[in-house]
């Protein structure tokens, strides 16, 4: 009888990509207990117990600073998300703050609303009021763009085709994300380059320890007098303490983000959305189908993709038995695996073996069942985090 397998959703997950787990196989809900795996999006997991029965996480979503990942490294659990998923709405919005802060919607919103009288009296006051809200256009000017992955690419092709000149800046650019890159992109070789040089600067890297305060007072000053930053990426990336000394300095012209603070709220020349980043249907969609199906994968197949504590482990399968094994990444540990499986006289078909940091993990298809008993003895090597037994039988 097939295994059937139980996903507990912390959040609402769009019924798209639960529609991706096969009734009868899978079950899944808030109040699922013993669950193989969890799908969240924003809720905080630091503080929740996490059954031992768990196996695998998924965030529908890109950040995943809601889920204790090093915890789950330590217990060998995956950590999935889905990079790029919601690259497109956020690309929207990002250019949808661009204009707000180029040409003063917000505070022209707010002076419209405020307005009294008659349709004769209103177009008199819009008239003697509008010049209030003159702003800038777009083409000719320089967008700053510091991460180049997904989002940061289509940002600059979006800039690009409105006519203005893009130069970026990500010492961590991967391969593709270099070849997605639009050719008319200046690489800078510093955050400090982009600063100087740019008009406006849109921030897309994630929140680590490197990137806390990336935007502080120091580089702020660096920037051209009566300039725009956008943030839409992670809160803590930027000093708000900083933006507000250089609004009043007038270094910053306008700072608009996508995180709600109390020292930013109600600044005229702050415009704070809440959290609006990932926020359409089709994102949501797309997050949920892409996370998922890896997680589905992974529990059925051993398989790792887009996890953010592991290294992207896949293999097709060419027997019907296989493990999956997480393990500290130290030497030898393949070594003791291999001889394991031929003192049992198991002959392994096919192997691969891939590291990340601490943590590698190896997917091992052998000719004939594996027993217990082995399995076992490969959970007891020191430095072995969790070992699955995938047979195509229990499918």
């Amino acid at each position: 009888m097939a295994d059937q397998y139980k996903i507990l959703t912390l959040n609402a997950i769009s019924s798209l990509g639960l529609k991706r787990l096969p009734t009868g196989r899978y079950v899944h809900g808030g109040k699922v207990e013993g669950a193989d795996a969890i799908l969240v999006r924003s809720q905080d997991m630091h503080a929740m117990e996490i059954a031992t029965s768990v196996k695998a996480i998924g965030r529908a979503g890109a950040g995943v600073n809601n889920i204790p990942v090093k915890k789950m490294s330590d217990r060998g659990v995956p950590v999935f998300n889905a990079p790029g998923a919601n690259a497109n709405a956020v690309k929207e919005l990002v250019i949808a703050g661009l204009l707000i802060a180029s040409r003063n919607l917000v505070p022209a919103l707010r002076f419209v609303d405020g307005l009294k009288g008659d349709d004769k009296t209103l177009h008199k006051l819009v008239e003697d009021g509008k010049k209030e809200f003159s702003g800038v256009e777009l083409p000719g000017r320089t967008l700053g763009v510091v991460g180049l992955g997904m989002v940061g690419s289509l940002v600059a092709d979006a800039a690009i085709k409105l006519g203005m000149n893009v130069l970026g800046y990500d010492p961590e650019i991967t391969v593709d994300a270099a070849w997605g890159l639009p050719s008319q992109v200046k690489k800078a070789h510093s955050i400090e380059e982009v600063l100087k040089a740019a008009d406006y600067v849109t921030l897309h890297v994630p929140l680590i320890d490197a990137t806390r305060n990336l935007v502080n007072a120091e580089r702020i000053k660096l920037m051209k007098k009566g300039s725009y930053l956008l943030n839409f990426a992670r809160e803590g990336i930027v000093n708000d303490g900083a933006v507000l000394e250089a609004l009043a300095a007038k270094q910053l012209r306008c700072y608009v983000c996508d995180f709600p603070a109390e020292k930013l709220s109600g600044h005229p020349q702050v415009v704070a959305l809440p959290h609006l980043g990932a926020s359409t249907g089709e994102a949501e969609d797309n997050c949920a189908v892409m996370v998922v199906d890896q997680v589905r994968d992974f529990l059925e197949n051993g398989n790792i993709v887009n996890a953010v504590n592991f290294p992207a482990v896949a293999m097709p399968r060419e027997s019907p038995y296989r493990l999956g094994i997480a393990n500290a990444n130290v030497p030898n540990m393949v070594g003791q695996i291999s001889t394991a499986m031929a003192n049992a006289k198991l002959n392994i078909h096919n192997m691969l073996n891939k590291s990340r940091g601490e943590m590698a993990y190896t997917l091992v298809d052998v000719d004939s069942q594996v027993p217990a008993a082995l399995i076992k003895q490969i959970t007891d090597i020191q430095g072995v985090l969790s070992v699955r037994y995938l047979p195509v039988e229990s499918q």
